[in-house]
Parts: structure tokens; C-alpha cells; sequence
């Protein structure tokens, strides 16, 4: 039972709500934070214990993870006024599977190393779906020497713990592979709309796409086209799932990445710019598959 002490978890999201269910199922008792206190009625009346600060999780566990929606989010967590560093012990683990700038994660990772603390960077793939099921991808930067008591933890949430480096290098990954499920997804949901005003139907243009080599996780796992598949946002009126807005934020981390490494992101940059535009009109909240709809609207391009 010893690897069975509390964990700490602060942000329970769309994304940190599965994700802390799973560490209960595999019987880690949890010390909660959300800055929404809604957010945290149902672990409470489940028997997990509710602290109000971060701060207050470090000072009541050793292993923490937090999954935020920004980097600004993140930052307040750890070294705001009520943070993790104000009451962090020496020797613990802190985990963020937030998807924030690497420079950032670098930084914390500096300033939890003086606490005599370690820090990791543990982004996820995958989804609210994957999260559910505990079939998350985590992508893992900083002391190697660590990574098997991060994969304790992680392993519960996820199928897939991959070790990439030094502490960024997890946000690195996870940048790279969401810039390309943005342009993927863009080029699915033009293709599926050409294809329908050419006269196609759209789950036998799926299908053909599917065993086609214009395949990809977007047209076979996450289809953008409401009536193709069953338990994807598009069948749901693009509810749920994962926000345009944080997809944008995603892109802008991208963006800020290719700009400080010289590396022309010209989809990407385009990408972008498409998810901005689609913010400001009023699609913010939805599924970043709804840039189907948002591109069926927006007949004047």
C-alpha cells in the first residue's frame, strides 16, 4: 500500500475530471484543487478531500499533477500567491499534463528545482474520449532518473507513457502533433464539403477516404461531418470534445515555437489564422471539428 499515498490533482476540466476518476479507480486516494468549486462536488461526495489552494495540495502530497487550461494558468498554479512552490516539500514529484509554451514548462522546472522538488512536463494526446477510457498518450520531458515514478501515475490514465528528453521536450511533441491534427482536420472537413457539393454522399466518401491514402485520424476516428459517425462532437452539434479555442492557443504555442527556431510553418501559420477567425465568430466553444460548419458558412472564400 505504500505507493498508495495521496495524489494531488489541481484542474478538473473537461480533461483533469476523467483523468483524476481513473487515478481513483486504480485506488489512489486524491487531494483536489479547481479553481471552480463545482468542479470539485463530485470527488468531494465520492470521499476525496477538497483543499482551496494549490499550496494546500503541496503541503498534503508529494506527487502532484495539474492539467491547465494556459501557460498563464499554469504559472499561477505553481508560483502565484497561494501556489504549489509556497508549501511544495523537498524530494516531491510534480507532474503538468497541461499543454502550455515549453519555455515556460523550463522555467517552472527551475524554479520547482530550487525547492529541492522535480518537475515534469507530461502533455497529452488523445482526447476527452481517450481520457475517459484511460488510453491517453502522455509525452514526458525532464530527468530520466524520474520518469519511472511519473509512469506509476501516468500509466493509469494512459496506455501510452513515452519518455522525450529534457523537461520541454514533452510540450515539444505534443505542439508538433497538434499543429498537424489542426491542418488535418482543415483538410478533411474541405475535402468532405467538396466532395458533398460534387454530390458525393458523405459516410460513403468517408468510407472511401478510410481505405484511401487520404486516411487520417480526423477523417477515421474524429470525422468533422455531423451524420458520418456516432460519439464524436459532430454528432452532437460539435459539443464537448476538444475547444477551438484551445486549439488556437495550441497554434499560437507553434507559431511562437517556429518563430524563436527559424521553421517555416506555412499550413500551420494558415491553421492559425483559420482557428483565430473562427473564435471571433462565434465558434469558440465548440469542437475544433466544427471548422466544418465554419467553412460550409463562409461561402465567400
Amino acid at each position: 500500500m505504500a505507493s498508495k499515498t495521496p495524489v494531488g490533482f489541481i484542474g478538473l476540466g473537461n480533461m483533469g475530471n476523467p483523468m483524476a476518476k481513473n487515478l481513483m479507480k486504480h485506488g489512489y486516494p486524491l487531494i483536489i484543487y479547481d479553481v471552480f468549486p463545482d468542479a470539485c462536488k463530485e470527488f468531494q461526495e465520492a470521499g476525496e478531500q477538497v483543499v482551496s489552494s494549490p499550496a494546500d495540495v503541496a503541503e498534503k502530497a508529494d506527487r502532484i499533477i495539474t492539467m491547465l487550461p494556459t501557460s498563464i494558468n499554469a504559472v499561477e498554479a505553481y508560483s502565484g500567491t497561494n501556489g504549489i512552490l509556497k508549501k511544495v516539500k523537498k524530494g516531491s514529484l510534480l507532474i503538468d499534463s497541461s499543454t502550455i509554451d515549453p519555455s515556460v514548462s523550463k522555467e517552472l522546472a527551475k524554479e520547482v528545482e530550487k525547492m529541492g522538488a522535480v518537475f515534469m512536463d507530461a502533455p497529452v494526446s488523445g482526447g476527452v474520449g481517450a481520457a475517459r477510457s484511460g488510453n491517453l498518450t502522455f509525452m514526458v520531458g525532464g530527468v530520466e532518473e524520474e520518469f519511472a515514478a511519473a509512469q506509476e501515475l501516468l500509466g493509469c490514465m494512459g496506455s501510452n507513457v513515452v519518455y522525450c528528453g529534457a523537461v520541454g521536450t514533452g510540450q515539444a511533441a505534443k505542439i508538433c502533433n497538434n499543429m498537424l491534427l489542426a491542418i488535418s482536420m482543415i483538410g478533411t472537413a474541405e475535402a468532405m464539403n467538396l466532395g458533398i457539393r460534387l454530390g458525393l454522399d458523405p459516410k460513403l466518401l468517408a468510407k472511401i477516404l478510410n481505405m484511401s491514402s487520404g486516411r487520417c485520424w480526423s477523417s477515421d476516428t474524429y470525422n468533422p461531418v455531423p451524420g458520418v459517425m456516432d460519439g464524436v462532437p459532430s454528432a452532437n452539434n460539435y459539443q464537448g470534445g476538444f475547444g477551438t479555442t484551445l486549439m488556437a492557443k495550441d497554434l499560437g504555442l507553434a507559431q511562437d515555437s517556429a518563430t524563436s527556431t527559424k521553421s517555416p510553418i506555412l499550413l500551420g501559420s494558415l491553421a492559425h489564422q483559420i482557428y483565430r477567425m473562427m473564435c471571433a465568430k462565434g465558434y469558440s466553444k465548440k469542437d475544433f471539428s466544427s471548422v466544418f460548419q465554419f467553412l460550409r458558412e463562409e461561402e465567400n472564400f
